[in-house]
């Protein structure tokens, strides 16, 4: 598979030096550490030295006003409503607030992290059984920025009888690096997550990708986080039920979602790359569903 990488800006090359030619591991673990410690003071000259580089962070969304660790800032509940839930039977919901990446069909097993730059569900997903199930499906990439709402939900009602967790690198997500590392999805922390409908053939997958300086994801359902210290079983099996929108975890910091939808799910109309989307609007419709 060739792949023709798209040049980068003077700016761009600058940002992907700074932000993974480093040693990244290293780096995530202090950081996860540092996240934890129980500090109001230094809570809160970290969030303001954080307010400084990202003018989006709405911590006023918040359910709660201080925060003693600036992991539990990044772990942020919100006020009640502040999120509705798109309750349209044929509407699969996004699973967390983000913006909109490469999305679209998928051809054969071929799927994209950047324009012209793709990778192979069964690079990805590790269960061929799985993969194959979105041949010629439906795709879209979701990308959490740090200043961001980190918690996911199930974006229809389903149950979850395992995940698939696979320990990697922890390259930085951004565009910027979407178009210079290859397949780096396929690289990083991740975790496979099918979603069993109820009486239903159609299948959806989410596929969390942990990212630089805190990679680690906290399912609810799971006895332990998943992070660069996770020593268990690949396969940790599981018995969880969700109704559409009910919170299944969080990130301890930014970074992706990957939605897979099987034939006969199609992306929404409005939805374009670069846009912004909240846990709960719309993303995917339910064809079979649509058209009956």
């Amino acid at each position: 598979m060739q792949i023709n990488k798209p040049p980068l800006t003077t700016k761009e090359q600058l940002n992907f030096l700074l932000t993974n030619r480093i040693p990244r591991r290293w780096l995530t673990l202090m950081m996860g550490r540092y996240s934890a410690i129980e500090s109001p003071l230094l809570t809160k000259i970290s969030i303001a030295i954080w307010q400084l580089f990202a003018e989006d962070l709405r911590l006023q969304d918040a359910k709660k006003s201080h925060f003693t660790s600036l992991g539990e800032c990044f772990t942020r509940q919100l006020k009640e409503g502040l999120r509705p839930i798109n309750s349209q039977p044929e509407m699969v919901t996004s699973p967390c607030d983000a913006i909109i990446g490469a999305h679209g069909y998928i051809k054969d097993n071929e799927v994209y992290q950047a324009k012209g730059f793709p990778y192979l569900l069964s690079d990805l997903i590790p269960d061929s059984a799985l993969a194959d199930k979105y041949r010629n499906g439906t795709f879209v990439t979701l990308r959490l920025k740090s200043s961001m709402y980190h918690r996911f939900h199930a974006p229809v009602k389903c149950t979850v009888n395992q995940v698939n967790y696979q320990t990697g690198d922890t390259w930085n997500v951004n565009p910027i690096a979407l178009k210079k590392v290859e397949k780096l999805f396929c690289k990083n922390e991740r975790a496979v997550i099918e979603l069993q409908l109820e009486n239903s053939t159609s299948s959806i997958t989410l596929v969390p990708v942990a990212a630089i300086l805190v990679a680690s994801m906290k399912f609810h359902f799971l006895p332990h986080t998943l992070d660069l210290r996770y020593q268990g079983e690949n396969i940790i099996p599981c018995n969880a039920s969700f109704d559409k929108g009910q919170e299944m975890g969080y990130f301890q910091h930014g970074s992706t979602i990957i939605v897979f939808a099987s034939e006969g799910y199609q992306l929404c109309d409005h939805i374009e790359e670069g846009m912004m989307i909240k846990m709960g609007e719309a993303l995917l419709t339910n064809t079979q569903i649509t058209n009956t």
